[in-house]
């Protein structure tokens, strides 16, 4: 079948962010789809729309490439972006994608997934220009989650989202869903049970590897012979890092010099996170640049002992964050500070330690007790990478897409 994959920020391994749809769309072609790719062609290193273009194709690793200048590539940009350029930017990429789509030959299945959520514009207007099926992945929940962390409180902005949220869920075929928190929010929309699927994020079984060697990063961030704990992503609002630093305030309050938290990552709030370790004097907390290839990501990540999840204190958990899946797949223990869904997978797995968000001692308990009981923190590492295998597999993860693509097909052609 020709699948038709619109992504607004679509990168490679060679950048660093998530990788869900290279690595679907790699996987869709080995079984032998082809793929036709759209995503923002600005501030996009791998893929730049070529001066006084309105879009460039490329081909990489046999996905056709179709980059639009309009959007932009890289989502952590956004953090630091005012709400109003945002929205501007979603809305000149949605149009875009639209009409530029409309340019290529026909698919058999439209397959659009956000954030943002303006994508589902870009899948409706093609799956109708086309007339085939419209698959919608969500990976977060808008704007329940922008609510929730209180990036969105404009009434005006709620409605036109909701209005939107809605409009592409009736539109959708079919609906993906990265978790079963997001599967929930899309049924109190009234939209049927078995029209959503839930696919959660994959674990990159073959990069993040417990034998990977980190010993130059380890070397270069100075941790020495301390157990060092890392976050790596986003440093928005919504990823509450001020949590990681209030347990470093404890540990170093309890003279656990023995403990090192590893910030890695970019984003908005970055400054003010440096800014307030400094203040406080926090020398067990290393704030680490972003690096240009995810290759290079796994090496840092084997640097560390432990590999933190964290967000701020929410009403509802609904996310599938790469870094827990990527954290799993390089056998380290997990500490997150989410509930449901996420805690149980590292509970129940034995993969680590589901601690409270409201509570950053609990944070600091969990990593004196993975400083503090070696035996405990090597078999639970060992239990991270089995559950990476049996349970978040890529190529598993990918048939069940394929598996839903091809029975809204088949619909399509018996109605």
């Amino acid at each position: 079948m020709h699948i038709l994959y619109i992504h607004q920020y679509f990168i490679t391994p060679s950048q660093q962010g998530g990788t869900r749809s290279y690595e679907f769309a790699r996987l869709f072609i080995e079984a032998g789809h082809t793929v036709t790719m759209i995503t923002s062609g600005l501030m996009n290193p791998e893929f730049p729309v070529e001066a006084g273009k309105e879009w460039t194709e490329y081909e990489h690793e046999g996905i056709r490439i179709i980059s639009v200048a309009a959007g932009y590539n890289d989502a952590r940009a956004g953090t630091g972006m005012g709400g109003i350029r945002r929205v501007i930017a979603f809305h000149r990429f949605a149009w875009a994608a639209s009409r530029i789509g409309k340019l290529l030959h026909k698919p058999d299945i439209v397959f659009a997934t956000h954030t943002p959520l303006t994508v589902g514009l870009s899948g409706m207007h093609l799956s109708q220009h086309f007339d085939t099926p419209f698959i919608f992945e969500v990976r977060d929940l808008w704007p329940d989650a922008l609510i929730n962390i209180g990036a969105l409180k404009n009434p005006v902005g709620i409605a036109y989202l909701r209005f939107l949220e809605r409009k592409f869920y009736r539109a959708a075929d079919h609906i993906i869903a990265l978790s079963p928190g997001m599967k929930q929010g899309v049924l109190r929309q009234g939209i049927a049970d078995e029209k959503v699927t839930v696919v959660p994020n994959s674990s990159d079984l073959s990069l993040f590897e417990p034998a990977n060697d980190g010993s130059e990063y380890r070397d270069k961030l100075g941790l020495g012979d301390r157990l060092a704990a890392i976050y790596f992503g986003a440093m928005g609002v919504a990823n509450g890092l001020d949590y990681a630093l209030q347990a470093a305030m404890h540990l170093k309050h309890l003279g656990r010099n023995d403990i090192v938290i590893v910030l890695h990552g970019e984003g908005g709030e970055k400054d003010r996170l440096k800014k307030i370790a400094a203040d406080e004097e926090l020398d067990n907390v290393v704030f680490s640049n972003s690096v240009p290839k995810k290759a290079d990501m796994a090496k840092i990540v084997a640097a560390c002992d432990v590999c933190l999840t964290i967000y701020k204190a929410t009403k509802e958990v609904t996310w599938s964050p790469n870094k827990l899946f990527d954290a799993l797949a390089a056998g380290r223990p997990v500490v997150i500070n989410v509930g449901e869904w996420l805690g149980g997978i590292v509970e129940d797995n034995k993969c680590g330690y589901s601690v409270s968000p409201e509570d950053p001692i609990a944070l600091a308990n969990a990593l004196i007790a993975l400083a503090d009981d070696p035996k405990t923190r090597y078999q639970m590492a060992s239990n991270a990478r089995k559950t990476a295998e049996d349970h978040f597999s890529r190529e598993s993860l990918a048939a069940k897409i394929e598996d839903v693509f091809r029975n809204a097909i088949n619909v399509t052609d018996s109605a």
